[in-house]
């Protein structure tokens, strides 16, 4: 077993990225077996990966065998003329604190196996002169479009990720649905668990004794109706958990129109990718004001409204009040 005492220098960095600091070779997937059986313990208790940690915690973890193979560099992307362009275009909002990018569906935005192409490989293309690289805030989800928020610096970074934890962020996405739930405006409370099937995760539903369950809590409003075949939702994810509003959608019969993982079939007159979007940010920036943030939904989704007849939303700058 080895122990970890947590000083100001390290405290509020997460716990998953603490541990693969200062432990050379650990993989994503041993870390993630350790924290699942909860072998890995925070202040004596089962810790989880997102955990942030405290000038003062104790984290005890058990040997780790030395990996047979070297760990992989982080994987740069090479930024020709077209890749700085295609980057510059996702741009929503930036000051000399954050950006703001408008995600497309299909790019992923940390690497992988099998991926190639990243937002993370690309952040070098952000630097303004001498800066610092800029450093990923929040996750999407590879095929979920939306905002997706940079800080510029770590002071930021820490800034941002102690906004996001607190909940004092509001968080919209949107998502074109399989059918019409019976309640049209609720709040889904179901915890899910992560389960691994061969290379890949998702979330399950858990029963709250399952020490393996994590609560997820959704608000959601119906926005539009086309009979009892398809609707276009609004939700507010009240906690951050792995694919929580694609199987909370699945929870609720209507699972999102192209997520094959959860449910949703592809239907003809519709593209063929899964129709999830972060459509609205709402947080305070980290130097005064609250930040208002929208990103225009993609094509796919945007014909998939004019092809139920769905009002198309017009693009809404960002808004900084002070």
């Amino acid at each position: 077993m080895t122990d970890f005492t947590i000083t100001s220098e390290t405290a509020e960095m997460r716990l998953d990225r603490f541990l693969r600091r200062e432990i050379p070779g650990l993989t994503q997937g041993v870390l993630q077996k350790l924290l699942r059986t909860g072998k890995i313990r925070l202040n004596g208790a089962r810790a989880e990966a997102n955990a942030r940690l405290a000038d003062g915690d104790t984290l005890n973890v058990p040997e780790i065998a030395a990996p047979s193979k070297p760990p992989r560099e982080r994987h740069v992307v090479k930024m020709d003329p077209a890749r700085i362009r295609e980057l510059e275009g996702m741009i929503l909002y930036q000051d000399e604190a954050l950006i703001a990018l408008n995600k497309p569906a299909g790019l992923a935005v940390q690497g992988g196996k099998g991926i190639a192409v990243h937002v993370d490989g690309m952040l070098d293309a952000l630097r303004v002169e001498e800066s610092e690289r800029p450093k990923l805030v929040h996750r999407l989800d590879r095929d979920t479009s939306g905002i997706l928020l940079l800080a510029r610096s770590a002071r930021v970074a820490s800034r941002l990720s102690t906004v996001f934890r607190s909940r004092t962020v509001e968080k919209i996405y949107w998502a074109l649905l399989s059918g019409v739930p019976d309640v049209l405006t609720g709040r889904i409370d179901l915890p899910l668990k992560r389960v691994e099937f061969g290379n890949t995760s998702r979330a399950e539903p858990a029963s709250r004794k399952d020490p393996e369950a994590q609560s997820a809590v959704t608000e959601y409003r119906v926005l539009e109706t086309a009979g009892k075949k398809f609707c276009l939702m609004e939700l507010r994810p009240q906690t951050g958990r792995m694919h929580q509003l694609r199987a909370h959608c699945l929870a609720l019969g209507t699972p999102i129109l192209g997520d094959a993982a959860y449910g949703g079939i592809f239907v003809e007159g519709f593209a063929e990718q899964l129709h999830l979007h972060a459509r609205k940010l709402v947080l305070p920036h980290p130097d005064g004001g609250t930040l208002s943030l929208e990103a225009a939904l993609p094509k796919h989704m945007r014909d998939g409204l004019k092809y139920l007849g769905f009002t198309v939303p017009e693009a809404v700058k960002p808004v900084l009040r002070t």
